[in-house]
């Protein structure tokens, strides 16, 4: 590998940054994809470049044939994180499921009596006011944050973060009498409509969830689906 390839592969991945090494099997030369931009010592044509996208959406790499060329890909991707506001009942069930399906998992909640090892065994805990807590964690493209306290204190001030962030999926527990005065207060904040209809509200997929574990495997459902979803059918989609 080319020492300035490897240099930016080292960057990309301290900055957090999806990135594919490519390597051409029958030259043997090697180019970075990020962000549909190569560096190496080639390029690739369009139908190329959609595979290694796949490939990076999929967390795949592997060998792939396209026309003459033998492309190995091997994608880079950052961890996969689930950010949950509110240590209750749902966020019990949520975080195991979360962790189980290879996110890391962070719960949080300024709430001591709330955020207990006890109450969530293995999953790591964060005691800071939500607004203060993403803003540490340093949200990224790979990060899901879903708010699940019912109380505008906590969730508002984590939306007003998670809505300008690059973070895949937002969502929020509630009924559509509580996301439309959610959304009112959010108007009322400074935020646009494009940035409140990121929220996926009510959270979860519609499976008539009742239970707490219900509703935790309608929301991994669909942060999986977000994750997984085609760009063109999530704008389809939006």
């Amino acid at each position: 590998m080319k020492t300035e390839i490897l240099q930016r592969l080292v960057r990309a991945r301290a900055e957090k940054c999806p990135v594919a090494l490519v390597t051409d099997l029958a030259s043997g030369l090697q180019t970075l994809v990020h962000d549909d931009v190569t560096h190496g010592g080639f390029g690739l044509d369009r139908e190329e470049l959609a595979e290694v996208r796949r490939f990076l959406r999929e967390d795949r790499s592997g060998i792939v044939e396209i026309g003459d060329a033998r492309l190995f890909i091997h994608s880079f991707n950052p961890p996969l994180r689930v950010i949950v506001i509110g240590a209750v009942h749902i966020a019990q069930a949520l975080a195991p499921m979360a962790s189980l399906a290879g996110y890391d998992v962070v719960v949080v909640d300024p709430r001591r009596a709330f955020a207990t090892d006890a109450r969530f065994p293995g999953i790591a805990m964060n005691g800071e006011w939500p607004d203060d807590a993403l803003n540490q964690l340093a949200i990224d493209g790979r990060t899901a944050i879903v708010t699940l306290t019912h109380d505008p204190k906590l969730d508002d001030p984590a939306l007003h973060v998670a809505l300008r962030s690059p973070a895949f999926y937002v969502g929020s527990l509630g009924s559509r009498k509580t996301h439309g005065k959610r959304v009112d207060r959010l108007r009322e904040a400074g935020f646009t409509e494009a940035e409140i209809a990121r929220i996926h509200a009510p959270v979860g997929l519609a499976i008539d969830a009742v239970t707490p574990a219900e509703i935790a495997l309608a929301i991994m459902a669909q942060i999986t689906q977000v994750l997984r979803r085609e760009p063109s059918s999530a704008a389809a989609a939006a």
